[in-house]
């Protein structure tokens, strides 16, 4: 057994980096880790956060213990805790990367936490390359990896990016597990009668925050197109705005759309997301760019084909004609294929290779990725 700490966002913070770490805690604590997240006091200042609230309303997950000890805009308090992770001696930290506004806090804390000569350090790279850039991005991202012993990519984009910063550490690549703790699967019935929608409608379903990155508006203009209306086509969009909501309504009025539209753009708690997954017909990812998806492995959870546009790792995880249909990033392609998996009925075909594919997609997987390069850049597994 190795005690692990995670350094990464978690409850009462919200977000998709904050689940799936904690999900990643609970399949190491079932792999017979000693685990504790240590997660942030303060994650973001207010005038840097784009959304309503930082916290969730969801009750705490059981049997984790967290921690909220970093400042991320403190440096007095990154020396503090790199002190303290460097007096507990954890066998390895696995800290979440993936923006580069936190290289300096968690480059800092690490510094402090290897001087024991002790602790490994493993970066989870969610993103290396931020789909928003800012000046000093590169700056903040190399004085984090300088602190790093090697790397966990999750997808071929992200890997690549990763030898920007590094020659020489080493970097393992694995799949995004399945996001599989926001409930089990509700069938389509349950689910459009809890959301009051039309038991016979063809839904789609756009999810998450919505930010620029995220392509919303190709999908708004897609649903402009005639032939989806005929065909009884409506898009559910369940997610809160991350700015620009002014121009999304507008694009709405503009294309004279709101009537196939159900917006529920507030942030969806974790009992609620099955209703809006179960509800739909096809999950579409109109993203402009990206590295991999969380929303593609809620979607495989909750066994949904997908639309995903062709950038960052996307293609990898859905198979174009089999889990879905990976398009170029353009209104026209994205109604093609929603026309096509309509009228062709794709609806069954696609759903089965969704299913049988969900397992390449498991915890256990990333927890032996976790040990082997533990082992590769250590003394092996204590």
């Amino acid at each position: 057994m190795s005690k692990i700490y995670i350094l990464s966002p978690a409850h009462p913070l919200r977000g998709g980096i904050a689940a799936s770490s904690e999900r990643l805690a609970k399949a190491l604590q079932e792999a017979g880790h000693e685990l504790q997240i240590i997660s942030f006091r303060l994650q973001y200042p207010a005038f840097l956060f784009p959304g309503k609230t930082q916290f969730t309303d969801d009750p705490a997950p059981e049997n984790l213990t967290i921690r909220p000890l970093l400042n991320s805009i403190s440096p007095a308090n990154w020396w503090q805790v790199g002190r303290i992770l460097k007096a507990e001696r954890p066998d390895l930290i696995i800290v979440r990367y993936w923006l580069p506004f936190m290289g300096p806090s968690l480059g800092t804390v690490l510094r402090q936490a290897r001087k024991n000569g002790h602790t490994k350090v493993i970066a989870l790279t969610d993103n290396i390359i931020p789909h928003e850039k800012r000046p000093g991005d590169r700056l903040f991202t190399s004085y984090f990896a300088k602190a790093v012993d090697g790397f966990i990519a999750m997808s071929r984009s992200v890997a690549s990016g990763i030898r920007q910063f590094t020659s020489t550490k080493p970097i393992a690549e694995t799949v995004h597990p399945v996001y599989d703790n926001y409930g089990s699967l509700v069938d389509l019935a349950k689910a459009r009668q809890h959301l009051q929608l039309d038991m016979a409608g063809r839904y789609l379903l756009f999810f998450g925050f919505i930010r620029n990155y995220k392509g919303l508006d190709l999908l708004l203009k897609a649903m402009a197109d005639e032939r989806l209306a005929s065909l009884g086509v409506k898009c559910i969009v369940a997610g809160e705005y991350y700015g620009n909501e002014e121009q999304y309504e507008a694009l709405i009025e503009d294309l004279q759309i709101k009537d196939r539209l159900h917006l529920y753009n507030h942030f969806i708690p974790n009992e609620e997301v099955k209703y809006f997954f179960g509800a739909a017909d096809l999950v579409v990812q109109p993203y402009k760019t990206a590295t991999q998806s969380g929303i593609s492995q809620m979607a495989y959870h909750f066994e949904k084909p997908m639309i995903v546009t062709k950038v960052g790792g996307l293609p990898e995880i859905v198979p174009d004609g089999e889990a879905g249909f990976v398009v170029e990033k353009s209104p026209e392609a994205i109604a093609d294929a929603i026309v096509t998996f309509f009228e062709e009925d794709k609806s069954e075909a696609f759903t089965h290779s969704v299913r049988s594919r969900k397992a390449l997609f498991s915890w256990e997987n990333m927890v032996k990725v976790v040990e082997q390069l533990y082992a590769e850049i250590g003394d092996g597994a204590k």
